[in-house]
């Protein structure tokens, strides 16, 4: 078994936190994971978390004075699971500086657009506004930046003239799906080499 101790931070139902503990049971990926953290008490990712096993805690942000005392207890609780890569899988929160100094290059996140395009909180819908015809999904390392930072994968899906946000959003999700777990093991491989603040080589 890998070293590598994985950390997912969720906000939400967890379906790409599903499709990484789908791809740790058979061997797809090759670490454990540690801990699942949520910002949302009724984050069905601690139930989903608890159901397989693993530490599930929620840090309600609404009871913490500041965004930084929120932050010290995430790292707290990754510290105390020997964190070794931050997953952000739906996680609904901007990282501070000081949280992204904390694991510098150890943090992914997966963005439902071709970035550097369509990033925020809406880009499906930002997607159909502007018409263009072909979207997908990206696998980043965070930064500083919202949605930004060195791109490890994207995929493509095609755009259809009948789409809604829910409609492209399914589609997207299938690829995100198969994507994140790939990423995920090419950094766990030691695979993945940052080259500059933009671009990331896949070594062989």
């Amino acid at each position: 078994m890998s070293k590598h101790v994985l950390g997912i931070l969720c906000s939400g139902r967890g379906s790409n936190m599903q499709s990484i503990l789908a791809a740790v049971e058979s061997g797809e990926i090759k670490a454990k994971v540690g801990i699942v953290l949520t910002d949302k008490p009724e984050a069905r990712a601690l139930i989903l978390a608890r159901e397989n096993g693993i530490k599930a805690v929620c840090i309600n942000r609404k009871e913490c004075t500041d965004q930084q005392e929120f932050e010290e207890k995430l790292v707290t609780e990754l510290r105390a699971a020997g964190v070794t890569l931050v997953v952000l899988a739906g996680f609904m929160r901007i990282l501070s500086p000081y949280f992204v100094g904390e694991y510098r290059h150890q943090i992914l996140n997966i963005h439902p657009s071709l970035l550097p395009s369509f990033g925020g909180a809406h880009a499906h819908r930002d997607v159909l506004a502007y018409g263009t015809k072909v979207s997908g999904c990206t696998i980043h390392f965070v930064d500083e930046g919202m949605d930004h930072g060195p791109i490890i994968l994207q995929d493509t899906v095609p755009v259809m003239d009948d789409d809604t946000e829910e409609t492209l959003a399914a589609r997207v999700l299938k690829k995100e799906h198969v994507l994140y777990p790939r990423a995920i093991q090419l950094y766990v491989d030691g695979k993945l080499e940052i080259l500059d603040d933009r671009h990331v080589r896949i070594k062989q």
